[in-house]
């Protein structure tokens, strides 16, 4: 008789309808948000044959090699080049200001407020008037937009609120006590920093880095009307995509994708394996 009734739920415990209801919801809206991307790669692996839509005649990489082919409209490996350059030093310069914004805003001191509320009033703003309004600036002063100037200016209004908010969070949670123990044993204030705060705060650090090199390398707006004579793999792929289209568009999309995908999973194994070193560490 045990045994029988083993396995078996109570009728009581039954899942209400709209538990169904809101998992039918969610699944519905993961297919409108990935079903897109879905498409994309797939018919990125359209045959020599095919075009834009379905069906697929036939399976094919040729598209992935038609974008290193020379002399096509679009140089998409010296775009992806830059992006991935500019996107490296947003990230840095990114950490380096969140951080200290971070350390510097753990005590009140006069306009604060004001100073916080300033450093993100860049998102309330429409991406294109944060471009054009630099785009104005360097004209006004008589400086030659860049990649490396005006574009990393325009990016970072974009990274830097993202990446003040992140490390606002990380701080709230941080127990001040390590620090304090620190100075019982008579660490100076760099080695404090170096030695315990930062440490406990890296993969909060990590997680910074990641969003900002992301949102950077994925930026258009921001950056179409200051980027110079110097596109980035955004800037020219919608130059290919006004000039022609091909399933090679596809196969950019899944590379980009993938590269994301790649600097995601890095990221995490890196903070999961601090993760269990420290667990590891705080058993022994």
């Amino acid at each position: 008789m045990i045994a029988a009734g083993v396995g078996r739920r109570d009728p009581r415990e039954r899942r209400p309808w709209t538990f169904y209801a809101l998992a039918t919801l969610m699944g519905v809206f993961l297919l409108f948000l990935y079903g897109p991307m879905l498409v994309i790669y797939l018919l990125s692996f359209q045959g020599p044959d095919g075009g834009v839509t379905f069906p697929m005649v036939g399976v094919s990489t040729v598209w992935f090699e038609d974008i290193l082919k020379p002399g096509q409209m679009a140089n998409i490996p010296v775009a992806f080049g830059r992006s991935v350059l500019l996107a490296g030093i947003v990230s840095v310069i990114t950490v380096v200001v969140s951080v200290a914004a971070g350390l510097g805003f753990r005590r009140r001191f006069p306009g604060s407020g004001l100073l916080f509320y300033l450093a993100v009033a860049s998102l309330v703003m429409p991406s294109l008037l944060v471009g054009f309004g630099i785009g104005l600036g360097f004209q006004l002063f008589g400086w030659q937009p860049d990649l490396l100037t005006s574009a990393l200016a325009a990016q970072l209004t974009w990274t830097l609120p993202f990446g003040l908010f992140a490390m606002f969070a990380v701080f709230n949670r941080f127990n001040r006590a390590y620090e304090e123990a620190a100075t019982d044993l008579g660490a100076t204030a760099w080695q404090r920093l170096r030695w315990v705060t930062l440490p406990i705060l890296l993969p909060g650090i990590l997680g910074v880095a990641m969003g900002a090199f992301t949102l950077s390398y994925d930026e258009y707006a921001r950056t179409t009307l200051v980027a110079g004579n110097r596109n980035t793999l955004p800037l020219e792929i919608y130059a290919l995509i006004s000039s022609s289209t091909s399933p090679t568009l596809f196969a950019i999309g899944t590379l980009t994708t993938a590269l994301s995908f790649v600097v995601i999973g890095i990221t995490l194994t890196v903070v999961l394996r601090m993760q269990r070193r420290r667990a590891r560490s705080r058993a022994a």
